[in-house]
């Protein structure tokens, strides 16, 4: 009877050294790495997400910077065109279709903003016509025209 007792108590503590090694942190142990003398083991901190931390203020580093230069003379530039949605945080503008004032041909564009910078690489537009992409002379020349104002409204800010 001891051995069988004996077995019982030893499956017990097996178990229960097992269930304890589970919880991490909370039943003692924590994640301590194996195969090191003791004086350097390590416990290593669980990071952990709430809801509350939805409403904490937090280091936002991933931020995207628009050239507010390009940003007014997209909008100056294309005033002609109704704009649909615009996002100042991500650079984006979309607009829908507009008659450029002494044309017959219908445009809308998606302008896209993404660089501090005020230089051609910051600044994207993308034209269609009701049948498809504008010419790409076009899309030039409103890039241009853009770029030109964006320009011309720094100088006047003084900023130069």
């Amino acid at each position: 009877m001891n051995t069988v007792k004996s077995i019982k108590i030893a499956t017990a503590l097996v178990a229960a050294l097992a269930v304890s090694g589970c919880g991490g942190k909370k039943f003692g142990l924590g994640n301590i790495s194996v195969g090191k003398p003791a004086q350097t083991n390590t416990v290593v901190e669980e990071k952990r997400s709430t809801i509350w931390d939805a409403f904490r203020k937090q280091n936002n580093d991933n931020k995207v910077a628009v050239n507010k230069y390009i940003w007014a003379a997209a909008i100056e530039v294309l005033d002609f065109l109704p704009i649909q949605t615009v996002d100042p945080f991500t650079g984006v503008i979309v607009t829908g279709y507009g008659t450029p004032p002494n044309g017959g041909r219908s445009y809308r564009a998606t302008i896209l903003i993404d660089d501090p910078a005020l230089d051609a690489r910051s600044l994207n537009v993308a034209l269609q016509t009701s049948g498809a992409a504008a010419p790409a002379a076009t899309t030039r020349a409103v890039e241009d025209a853009i770029l030109s104002r964006a320009r011309q409204l720094r100088i006047q800010d003084g900023r130069f």
